[in-house]
């Protein structure tokens, strides 16, 4: 039977969204959820406030011109795509640098300390693949500002009571109702296949519990943890999206994986050096003489190659990440240049910090980075020039998404289809859908395509909910038992792996998937590579079988290294997604570079064309098999603006010589 009202059930039961990810994308999603009336669950993994989000550095951008220099969000919107190598639906993309202003002045509003200038206006920055000061900033700590906002608003919400449409209270209810360690175990789905629900597991004591949404949204984040070491945090596994994919949901554009330019390298993890560092007048060198072995300080400024600058003159160290990352690779990794003999380049701000004033001044704008190379370096970067070398940061790839375009180019508001996966009733947003980057993410493009989706994921799921028959609270429980006993029966089984046949360690397991992937598929690629890689990790999926849980005397409750094998399950499924991808795609576009095919380095071999002309400016769409992803192709919508060379005003080695 159908629900009698928009807020309860037949039976009185309150009809609840659902958000899985306490992030910027989930929390935006959450509160436009209920700016409509609609109540919601939250499920993170994490306390909110430790989500993923709060470890962005460098800033958000929004076309304000507060400098008058002639920006505006359609060159926003432009550079965008371009940045993205054309690769990025472009209607999406003009929504959310359209609505970038209003976006920064109602984090304002909400309290966010963003840096300001003498005057009191916003200030903003310089990030790469623009010429504009288009980023605004909170220090070098803005992703932790903004989440910490945005998670006040949620905490408010958390203390207002439910009300029917009469304006009566429901005794007991809340607007939001928070469940912080729950981790997502698997999607409800009924016999027509629409998500009326998720099932996920309390990591505080192994319940499993299924959980009824009228309308779900994923915001669970990246799979940086496919590649062992990263930028990200150690939650970052895609573990979510996996599941979502091996349950139909398509994947889109999986091969992209940006690889920022600039992070501490190290054993354990690798430390994200924040775009702002360059963005306020940080550069990138190495030693001309590549046997030099003295430190960064004692090298004098004649003896220094700033490569950048000599090569991309116009937009010298904020050439686009892509851009950058590549162009250290090439210079440490194949023309053998180093920093103190090791495998890095310098990135330096001493210049800026020679008097008094402009160390205060770099301190002020960057402190929070900078504190973090110290710890972690052991050298004081005021003084010291930085080691860096570029690190995974960010995938362009995520769940497939739809959108509805409007008569103006952009996205049509509240739109059922806008980040709605082809699962009826489950949408994505924030780092978990392919939405806004396309090939290629601008720095500071996260943060807002982040806020952004989630403007547009609330209303979406609103629309859709309004527009069914019935709720996910009226559908017959057996199938939410159903589903959390098979949850159940799968938790407790991988739990029961001991002994016999049980051979192999996960998380050694885990170290090679992640080492083969950042060894193979990140900045370079060669097809020979990836074919041995695919066959890898195809032995590694039979290798996961045979995976052992560690901690067999939980008896499933509490079982962490149980909890990993369904991780480790999903970075498999996901590393296969980005190899299969990336050896199936022909050209060199964005993140996605192979040595072989680019014209610049061939520009004899008719085939080094560095395009696709089979899947030319289309997104690679992945569908779950047992045989590994299926790929597809589907145009990319560039209706808006005509595919042009991705010029950033590179000098040839000949005309530098």
């Amino acid at each position: 039977m159908a629900a009698k009202s928009s807020i309860l059930t037949t039976s009185g039961q309150v009809r609840r969204a659902l958000v899985v990810g306490g992030g910027l994308g989930g929390l935006m999603t959450v509160i436009k959820l209920c700016e409509a009336g609609i109540p919601v669950d939250l499920l993170s993994l994490v306390p909110v406030k430790r989500s993923h989000s709060v470890c962005a550095q460098g800033g958000i951008n929004a076309s304000v011109n507060i400098k008058g220099e002639g920006d505006s969000p359609y060159t926003h919107f432009y550079e965008t795509v371009k940045g993205g190598d054309f690769l990025a639906n472009q209607p999406p993309c003009k929504g959310m640098a359209d609505a970038a202003p209003g976006i920064v002045f109602m984090l304002d509003r909400m309290g966010v300390p963003f840096n300001r200038t003498p005057e009191g206006n916003l200030d903003f920055r310089r990030f790469g693949g623009t010429l504009f000061h288009r980023t605004a900033f909170a220090g070098a700590t803005t992703g932790q500002q903004l989440l910490y906002a945005l998670d006040e608003q949620v905490r408010r919400y958390e203390t207002m009571d439910v009300e029917d449409e009469r304006g009566v209270t429901v005794p007991g209810e809340r607007m939001v109702r928070k469940f912080e360690f729950w981790d997502l175990a698997g999607l409800v789905l009924d016999d027509a296949g629409v998500c009326r629900g998720v099932v996920a597991q309390d990591l505080k004591n192994g319940e499993l519990k299924a959980f009824r949404g009228d309308a779900v949204c994923l915001a669970t984040g990246g799979p940086g943890l496919v590649f062992g070491r990263s930028t990200n945090s150690v939650i970052n596994t895609g573990s979510a999206g996996a599941i979502a994919y091996k349950q139909g949901a398509l994947y889109g554009n999986g091969e992209f994986i940006q690889v920022h330019p600039t992070a501490i390298p190290g054993a354990d993890k690798l430390r994200l050096i924040s775009e702002s560092v360059r963005g306020e007048g940080g550069r990138i060198w190495v030693p001309k003489d590549r046997k030099d072995r003295r430190t960064g300080r004692d090298i004098p400024e004649n003896e220094r190659y700033y490569f950048l600058e000599e090569r991309y003159p116009k937009y010298r160290n904020l050439v686009p990440r892509d851009i950058a990352s590549r162009e250290i690779f090439r210079t440490v990794v194949h023309e053998g240049y180093s920093a103190e003999g090791e495998q890095a380049a310098y990135l330096d701000v001493t210049h800026l910090c020679k008097t008094p004033a402009g160390k205060a001044a770099v301190r002020k704008k960057l402190e929070g980075v900078l504190e973090i190379y110290e710890k972690f370096a052991g050298q004081d970067p005021y003084d010291n020039p930085m080691k860096i070398f570029p690190a995974v940061h960010y995938s362009m790839g995520g769940l497939w998404v739809d959108f509805e375009k409007s008569s103006e180019g952009s996205l049509k508001a509240a739109s059922p289809r806008n980040q709605a996966t082809n699962i009826p009733g489950l949408f994505a947003t924030g780092e978990a859908d392919y939405q806004y980057h396309g090939a290629n993410r601008l720095g500071a493009n996260s943060l807002l395509s982040c806020i952004y989706g989630g403007m547009v994921t609330g209303p979406s799921m609103a629309a859709w909910r309004d527009g069914q028959a019935k709720s996910a609270f009226d559908v017959s429980s057996s199938l939410f038992e159903s589903e959390e006993k098979r949850r159940r029966e799968e938790f407790d089984a991988l739990g029961k792996r001991t002994g016999a046949g049980f051979d192999v360690n996960p998380y050694q397991l885990h170290e090679k998937l992640g080492e083969m992937m950042l060894q193979k598929v990140t900045v370079e690629r060669h097809d020979a590579e990836l074919d041995a890689v695919i066959g890898t990790i195809g032995e590694m999926k039979e290798q996961f079988k045979r995976c052992a849980s560690l901690d067999p005397g939980t008896k499933g409750t509490m079982n962490q290294p149980a909890v990993f094998l369904r991780h480790l399950d999903g970075m498999l499924t996901l590393a296969e997604i980005v190899a299969v991808g990336a050896r199936a795609r022909a050209e060199c576009r964005g993140a996605h570079y192979k040595p072989a095919l680019d014209p610049e380095l061939h520009p004899d071999d008719p085939k080094a064309v560095g395009r696709d002309d089979a899947n030319w400016l289309k997104t690679t769409i992945a569908t779950h098999t047992a045989d590994g992803p299926k790929l597809s192709y589907e145009a990319v919508d560039v209706s808006l603006e005509a595919l042009a060379k991705r010029d950033y005003g590179k000098v040839s080695a000949t005309a530098r010589s």
